[in-house]
């Protein structure tokens, strides 16, 4: 009898929770492809009873029904007609997901989409202003000679003009003109600015204000932020759309941007710059009053939040509260032992991800930003690594609160300020012995608990193997693999591999849910096939989901209808959403007791989304140890 599509799609609607649950629809060759707003709404027992639908997982933050080839097509355009949606692409579902994470975790990914184009300039500033500065303190004729002023000026350009290089990379990201947003990024440091870096020593009845209509505006520059310069561009960006879509195309050339550019500075100048100056003194205010907090709770606090501001943008107005201190009668700068052992130790964990990293273009930022860091440069080690992967920037804040925390029971004291790292032993000659230790245990807490905790994520390091595989073919050597784009499973059990058709299980054979294997289990273990992050179990413990290199989405089954058993003969060591290495365990199973029930203990694996690869194939058959390579894929 022919399947009703039309019904079949109402009832998979009827029980996703309604029109208001759903953000998105699509397809693939044999998968309907949703995301909803609250997976809690949805009735997934209903759903994997309906008729036409073999299988129902989640993946990625996407509901995926399995409906089959030449079918799911059908059932797609009578789902869109019964819901009312408007079609939707893979990427746009993918999308959508991507959009149900958590605020935060959007805010940070953006953050480092904006920063990761501009590593290199901001890489290779950071290191030749910490040598260059490092050069002028350990010899100070040389920083009075001319090779010094030209190389200082060639250091710190990107520094000077890094809120036009963020401009340019924010525009890009937020889909905004990036030359709207270059001019953006020069109006907030325009040379009629005063530099934010010289405000703070001023008095506030001393900064000139532009009175205008109702409203006044400090006349201050924003050099050397980040978050204001972001906001800034991100409204830019929905500005300018939103003129595109309502000014009319025969004016649009020059109305548009006009009025993209004049709203976004008079906001910016007029509200995002003064609520993040009102911020600023706050926290300038509260770091200099918790520094004078006795036994070191006050230094311990700001080491660790220290790195959060220079997220920030804010860290080069601790001058002032340095020459405050120095200003003092017989005064010390106990500051500057806080500030180093943050940077320190946000370097000691960038240096951890580039030695633990098998990505190239990872090892590539990492090493050289650990090493600027060490001079006390840290935006490339903070924005470029730590802020990016988040744990290593943890692993750097606890770092930093251990070492200022003895910086200050030491009652380390500069004579100078504006130096941190290893050029700071030059201004801490009283302290070399007391200034040492507190970077060594600095550096010592942040990359061990960044060895410790932080595990590339799978895809990274694929992507590090690929690169060097390609490394190794332009300069003629013999790469591991011949197909660089091929990406492998391997056995979950050890057993006798038979192809997919003679699975004994209608559904697993037709290949409904996906190409593959089936394996005649030796031992009652499955081991993770790949790294990967566990996307689906059952309550029956007997089958489980797992996502990894390329997208991969795996499904192992243990035995044939065994969800009979409800779970009787099986233990699950994995719940969804943990991340997993090759060759962890993730069921157990009794095979004389699946056997004694009456069923089949063939294990299906089986790549469900195998349609959306250029090519499959099994590597193996017959007798297979356990993590073999028996499947690869190769990616479009």
């Amino acid at each position: 009898m022919a399947m009703d599509y039309k019904k079949c799609a109402k009832e998979i609607y009827e029980n996703l929770g309604g029109r208001e649950n759903l953000v998105s629809a699509a397809h693939c060759a044999t998968r309907l492809r949703l995301v909803t707003v609250d997976n809690s709404k949805i009735n997934m027992k209903k759903l994997e009873n309906i008729d036409g639908v073999k299988g129902v997982f989640s993946s990625n933050g996407q509901l995926q029904l399995i409906i089959g080839t030449g079918t799911v097509n059908k059932v797609y355009d009578e789902f869109l007609s019964v819901s009312g949606m408007t079609a939707s692409t893979k990427e746009d579902v993918k999308a959508a997901a991507a959009a149900k994470q958590p605020v935060l975790k959007r805010m940070i990914k953006s953050l480092g989409d904006v920063f990761v184009p501009i590593l290199p300039a901001i890489v290779a500033s950071g290191l030749m202003m910490g040598l260059v500065e490092a050069l002028g303190k350990a010899v100070p004729s040389f920083a009075e000679g001319d090779w010094y002023g030209i190389l200082d000026m060639m250091a710190n350009t990107a520094f000077t003009f890094l809120p036009i290089l963020i401009a340019v990379s924010a525009a890009r990201v937020f889909g905004g003109n990036i030359f709207l947003g270059a001019v953006i990024g020069m109006v907030m440091i325009h040379p009629n600015l005063i530099n934010a870096w010289t405000v703070g020593s001023m008095d506030a009845a001393d900064i000139p204000v532009w009175h205008l209509a109702g409203f006044s505006i400090r006349q201050v520059g924003y050099q050397g932020h980040v978050i204001p310069v972001v906001i800034a561009v991100w409204l830019m960006s929905r500005i300018e759309k939103w003129l595109h879509q309502h000014v009319p195309e025969m004016i649009d050339l020059f109305v548009t941007p006009l009025c993209t550019v004049l709203a976004t500075s008079f906001i910016t100048l007029g509200l995002i710059g003064p609520v993040f100056s009102t911020a600023e003194n706050y926290v300038l205010d509260f770091a200099g009053w918790i520094v004078t907090v006795g036994y070191g709770i006050g230094a311990m606090i700001m080491g660790g939040l220290y790195p959060l501001t220079v997220v920030c943008g804010i860290h080069h107005m601790y001058n002032v509260i340095e020459a405050g201190m120095l200003s003092a009668e017989g005064g010390l700068n106990i500051w500057m032992p806080i500030a180093s052992a943050a940077n320190f130790a946000q370097g000691a964990a960038c240096l951890a991800v580039g030695l633990k990293a098998k990505n190239i273009k990872t090892k590539s930022v990492a090493i050289p930003s650990a090493l600027s860091s060490a001079l006390g440069i840290t935006e490339p080690a903070i924005f470029g690594v730590n802020l990016r992967f988040g744990k290593p920037l943890i692993c750097g804040i606890a770092g930093g609160a251990a070492g200022a925390f003895l910086g200050s029971l030491f009652h380390i004291g500069a004579t100078s300020y504006g130096v941190t790292g290893i050029p700071g032993f030059l201004i801490t000659l009283d302290y070399t012995v007391q200034y040492a230790i507190v970077l060594a245990v600095a550096f010592a807490v942040a990359f061990a608990l960044t060895w410790v905790l932080w595990k590339e994520e799978s895809e990274d390091a694929e992507n590090g193997a690929q690169e060097k595989a390609k490394a190794d073919v332009q300069t003629g050597s013999e790469p591991a693999e011949t197909k660089q784009a091929e990406k492998c499973v391997l056995a979950p059990v050890k057993g006798s591999i038979v192809r997919r058709e003679e699975i004994p299980d209608e559904t697993f054979a037709s290949g409904v849910l996906g190409d593959g294997v089936g394996i005649e289990p030796e031992t009652g273990e499955v081991l993770a096939p790949f790294d990967g992050v566990i996307s689906s179990v059952t309550d029956t413990r007997h089958a489980i989901g797992i996502t990894g290199p390329g997208e991969m989405e795996l499904l192992i089954h243990v035995g044939v209808d065994t969800v009979s058993m409800k779970g009787d003969g099986f233990e699950l060591f994995v719940s969804e959403g943990d991340r997993v290495k090759a060759g962890q365990k993730l069921i157990a199973f009794d095979i004389e007791k699946i056997k004694a029930a009456g069923y089949h203990t063939t294990t299906a694996v089986l790549l469900t989304n195998s349609d959306d690869y250029s090519a499959f194939r099994v590597l193996k058959t017959g007798k297979t140890e356990v993590l073999e390579k028996i499947m690869s894929i190769e990616e479009r």
